[in-house]
């Protein structure tokens, strides 16, 4: 009997032994901060690994996680200074840098994280109107950043970043985002083809001043050379002349008709010999330009017959042949007295071929 006593003392004994060894060894795992406590206060806190209480006195209080958390923050309706509603959600990132004032400063600190970005969220875009809160997400995060970041440093935790994940308008302002920005591109189109119209029609109007100046300018300098033409060739007509005047004071007007003659024979003959001309039209002079080639005969004869040393006198040119004024073929009728003989040819200058020798 008392051996089966003592028996049952030594396994309560065992069995208290293996209780308090559990209650006073702590296994920490890594990434993780466990709070002690000592009758309900905070005494200190268990790093991980193995460590030691005292059983029965100490107790575990609070295990924190002391890694980046990342707490998603629902979604809700926000107004934004233009009364347009949109719906916003997003993520933050946090840590636990210490982990008694996270666990005694703050009752759940997720949920006053949450309750808390919430409510700066709706401040943020609250003063935004809808273009700004779609186009400035940066800004936004930046904001909530600092506000969170200051808020939360008395419950010990660190706000590493801010992220709205979404900006959803309802769909009427969708639709209506969408007309809006139809209407910009095409307003943007128009003012861009009318931008490049007036540009084609400055530079094509610039062309044809340009061309104006050059045609212009091509043109004075065309009169230019006209007029310095002209002037040539008056210089070589005068020079022409002044040299036929000055042989002629040595051979006589004959000479002078014989140039003259010479000239309209070469223009009838230019006249005559054009191919495409069908009808030539002798004109009523015919009779004085044979009469003028023969004195022009003439005196190439007298001036070569001068040459080889003859000394008579000039021979009277022939008076033109006038027609017959009788009728019939073997007229019996009067004949007409002889013409009058020519008048005598004017005295020649000294040295022409008229001078007798």
């Amino acid at each position: 009997m008392e051996s089966g006593l003592a028996t049952i003392v030594w396994i309560a004994i065992a069995l208290l032994f293996v209780i308090t060894v559990f209650k006073g060894v702590k296994q920490v795992p890594q990434g993780s901060i466990w709070t002690v406590e000592r009758f309900g206060a905070f005494t200190r806190l268990l790093q991980p690994g193995l460590n030691w209480i005292i059983p029965y006195v100490d107790t575990v209080g609070r295990k924190m996680n002391v890694q980046e958390v990342v707490l998603d923050i629902p979604e809700q309706s926000v107004i934004t200074r233009d009364n347009a509603t949109v719906i916003v959600d997003g993520i933050v990132y946090f840590r636990v840098m210490d982990p008694a004032k996270a666990a005694y400063q703050v009752q759940n600190l997720e949920q006053a994280l949450s309750a808390l970005a919430m409510t700066n969220i709706r401040a943020v875009i609250g003063e935004m109107d809808l273009d700004q809160t779609l186009s400035s997400r940066d800004r936004i995060n930046s904001q909530l950043l600092a506000i969170l970041d200051g808020a939360t440093d008395p419950w010990g935790v660190k706000v590493s970043r801010v992220e709205i994940r979404k900006i959803e308008p309802p769909e009427n302002l969708i639709r209506a985002m969408n007309l809006q920005m139809t209407a910009e591109r095409e307003r943007r189109a128009t003012v861009a083809k009318a931008d490049g119209e007036r540009e084609a029609a400055v530079k094509r109007a610039e062309g044809a001043k340009q061309a104006q100046v050059l045609e212009a300018e091509g043109r004075l300098e065309a009169a230019k050379r006209d007029a310095e033409a002209r002037e040539r060739l008056a210089e070589a007509e005068g020079n022409a002349t002044r040299m036929v005047g000055e042989a002629a004071v040595g051979a006589g007007a004959e000479a002078l008709r014989y140039f003259i003659a010479d000239k309209y024979v070469k223009a009838f003959d230019t006249l005559a010999g054009n191919p495409a001309q069908k009808l030539v039209v002798v004109p009523m002079e015919s009779s004085a330009l044979a009469g003028g080639i023969t004195q022009a005969m003439e005196l190439l004869r007298v001036v070569d017959g001068g040459g080889g040393g003859g000394g008579g006198p000039a021979p009277r040119l022939p008076p033109p042949q006038r027609p017959s004024g009788g009728s019939g073929g073997g007229g019996g009728g009067p004949r007409p007295s002889a013409p009058p003989p020519p008048p005598p040819p004017p005295p020649a200058a000294e040295g022409s071929p008229w001078t007798r020798g």
